[in-house]
């Protein structure tokens, strides 16, 4: 990196690259709150939220099938081109949004082949960063994600008011093609000259490709198995709620365009607190796995509340409630980072980012089924674009919205019961050692080698939070040590 030799882009590589790449994706798409769930309910009115939720889990799936395999090939031809064609695919199916629906819902099912930018985006960070800078950076990561998602649904319900969904379509457009620009004229290489120079043509084997490969090494160690169970019951019905919460806050809660735009930017800004300065104090006073317990205590809380609250303020009070769970995962990525050593980080945090895919996949599905089951649809909502308040005729009595209005988020309440039970199996401090012997690939753990990053999964290694029991790095004393090609896939 020192030898000068990137040429492409402005200046040299840097976290601040990665924030605006991530900012402009994610801002675009949070423009589309307001038109998808007109165009959704208009595509298919008969069985909106089982659609929805096929959609999205075909479209899950297809990420975690395919993460492995550009997470290999962008450490051996670099992180810029990979990052404009994940941009690229990602966000092709926006202008067909008012071309033709089916193609637009076709698009995106089969966009998430290409749908892995954070993973691409994680990997370019700890391309630039060492491992003391390296926490900080996805904190930063993380917190644009969710800053890019507090304003841009509220700009868009306004103008879909205003203006009409097709300016909001434009607008989106517009904005990712910018995206597309900046990576091809702004974004320098990350993966130095020299590193790729020596990779490239280097054969890319199945087990790198396998998507499944991390995942049957889960029951290798008791540790990681407990813990891969935990995120697997506590992820599944977040990724579902994620994936139909909108339409729901419409149907049963009867929430305007400009009050779920409200909500979402309300929500995103306490998660933001909650991802930085609440998760530090608690990793210093608590310690990981207290501070993962709490953050599954929390996320029960919300989603039963979520499941039997039918009025607005119950929503807003659950909202606050789901920003405080946002804590469970970073503090489960630093838990998981105990269970290995340095240089087997990949292996343990590729298992974990296995099962987050699988429920990306598993989880907008089911929920659009257990919906399905339950008759809860939309065929009685009026049309969304042009209207601050809508007062659709609910499908059900007064009794049974009271008893359960939301059924998926009361089935995700049991599953994350169940995660909690299984987490207070989990030891507070595991051996590395003992776990590094069993998740060993080929090659015995080099004592000078840092964290390296594993292919398995294509995605970032979480390290170790401020305040956790594993702040302290391991000690390296070159600067210029790549962490990234330590891997003994690599």
């Amino acid at each position: 990196m020192k030898d000068g030799a990137l040429q492409q882009g402005i200046g040299r590589p840097s976290v601040y690259h990665a924030v605006v790449v991530i900012f402009l994706e994610f801002f675009a798409w949070g423009l589309l709150t307001t038109p998808m769930l007109t165009v959704l309910h208009e595509t298919f009115p008969q069985h909106t939220f089982l659609m929805n939720g096929l959609i999205q889990g075909v479209k899950g799936l297809l990420s975690f099938m395919s993460a492995p395999l550009i997470g290999a090939l962008s450490d051996v031809w670099g992180r810029r081109s990979f990052l404009l064609v994940t941009v690229f695919f990602t966000c092709a199916p926006i202008p067909l949004m008012r071309l033709s629906p089916w193609w637009y819902f076709a698009m995106i099912s089969m966009s998430g082949a290409f749908s892995v930018t954070f993973s691409v985006i994680f990997a370019y960070v700890a391309d630039v960063t060492d491992e003391r800078e390296r926490s900080t950076a996805y904190g930063l990561v993380s917190a644009t994600f969710a800053a890019s998602l507090v304003t841009s649904p509220a700009i868009g319900a306004y103008l879909s008011a205003w203006y009409g969904d097709n300016l909001v379509v434009l607008l989106a457009t517009l904005i990712a093609l910018a995206d597309i620009c900046f990576i091809l004229l702004a974004v320098p290489e990350s993966l130095p000259d020299k590193m790729r120079l020596n990779t490239w043509g280097a054969p890319i084997s199945w087990e790198q490709a396998d998507p499944f490969t991390s995942l049957r090494k889960v029951g290798q160690d008791p540790t990681v198995l407990l813990i891969c169970i935990t995120v697997f019951l506590s992820y599944l019905p977040e990724a579902g709620q994620y994936s139909s919460f909108f339409l729901y806050l419409r149907q049963v809660i009867n929430f305007s365009s400009t009050t779920i735009a409200v909500f979402i930017g309300v929500v995103g800004i306490l998660s933001i607190v909650a991802q930085t300065l609440l998760l530090t104090l608690l990793m210093r006073t608590l310690g990981n796995k207290n501070t993962v317990l709490l953050g599954l205590g929390f996320q029960i809380l919300q989603l039963a509340w979520y499941g039997f609250g039918s009025e607005p303020w119950m929503m807003w009070a659950a909202g606050a409630v789901a920003a405080m769970s946002s804590i469970t995962f970073p503090a489960v990525s630093a838990l998981v980072s105990q269970s290995a050593d340095s240089d087997k980080q990949g292996v343990v945090q590729g298992m974990i980012t296995g099962i987050r895919g699988l429920c990306n996949g598993l989880g907008p599905a089911l929920y659009g089924f257990v919906f399905f089951l339950f008759n809860v649809e939309l065929n009685t909502m009026d049309p969304i674009q042009g209207e601050f308040n809508i007062d659709p005729l609910p499908l059900h009595s007064p009794t049974e919205r009271a008893l359960i209005p939301g059924p998926p988020f009361l089935l995700g309440a049991c599953t994350v019961v169940v995660a909690f039970l299984v987490a207070l199996f989990i030891p507070e401090k595991a051996s590395p050692s003992s776990t590094s012997s069993q998740l060993s690939l080929s090659d015995k753990p080099r004592p000078d080698s840092k964290e390296s990053l594993s292919t398995l999964a294509g995605i970032h290694i979480n390290t170790p939070l401020p305040g956790s029991d594993e702040e302290t790095p391991p000690t390296a004393s070159n600067e210029d040590f790549e962490p990234l090609l330590q891997d003994s896939i690599v």
